[in-house]
């Protein structure tokens, strides 16, 4: 067996260029999915109410289905519609990028709203009764006790998610982004090396996976030790 790595080092930009997209394909996906998912992570975690279904029905729909589905919908399931492609959201729909990162965002939002909420209703009662006792009201008390602590014990599993999201992100370039599997695909196509191809793009998600998985550790080490019992 021949390996064909002259193609590689040939053609080793793309893969460069490809990580930058992959990272910032995951960092958008990440941020904006967090920041969305913490305000429906409270109202979920409000049991019983009206609100706090419909948020779970969106995080059921959205964990229930998988991602590349809701990419295709999203990108050319939406350009069906005249109303949509005469609408002014258009500009914005059109764009492979865009219509990548909000399926990416909506479906990471699911995730983490199920986590954030669930670490939120796992909280330990005497926490909630102290600031209660020191007479917070009900929005700070979630502003200084909930919300930091429950965002702190759901560190490991926001991890995997993040995890998860990196190695999602690989599903951009059915629709024509140019990330980490693109650059692979592009060069495969012109070269037809699938091993040295892949395996390349595979070496850069195992090295983003890595650099990931120690920044979680050392937030955890910061941030959730100190709460776990001694």
């Amino acid at each position: 067996m021949v390996f064909n790595l002259e193609a590689i080092q040939d053609n080793f930009h793309l893969y460069l260029e490809g990580a930058v997209h992959t990272v910032e394909l995951l960092a958008i996906s990440l941020a904006c999915g967090l920041a969305l998912a913490v305000p429906l992570a409270v109202l979920r975690s409000l049991r019983g109410s009206w609100v706090s279904r419909l948020v779970w029905l969106y995080t059921y729909v959205f964990r229930g289905t998988p991602m590349l589905v809701q990419l295709f919908l999203i990108y050319y399931g939406l350009a069906q519609f005249e109303a949509v492609r005469a609408s002014v959201a258009w500009p914005w729909l059109s764009s492979a990028w865009f219509c990548a990162c909000l399926s990416f965002v909506l479906n990471t939002a699911a995730y983490t709203t199920e986590i954030i909420a669930g670490s939120i209703m796992a909280l330990p009662a005497g926490e909630i009764e102290a600031a209660k006792a020191m007479g917070m009201s009900r929005a700070v008390m979630f502003r200084r006790i909930v919300l930091p602590s429950a965002l702190r014990r759901s560190l490991p599993a926001y991890s995997n998610e993040a995890i998860f999201m990196l190695h999602g992100t690989a599903l951009a370039s059915v629709v024509t982004i140019m990330d980490l599997t693109g650059a692979a695909r592009e060069i495969n196509s012109s070269y037809y090396v699938p091993f040295e191809a892949f395996i390349t793009a595979a070496c850069f998600y195992f090295a983003l996976t890595s650099l990931l998985v120690a920044l979680f550790h050392r937030a955890e080490a910061k941030w959730l030790k100190p709460l776990m019992p001694r």
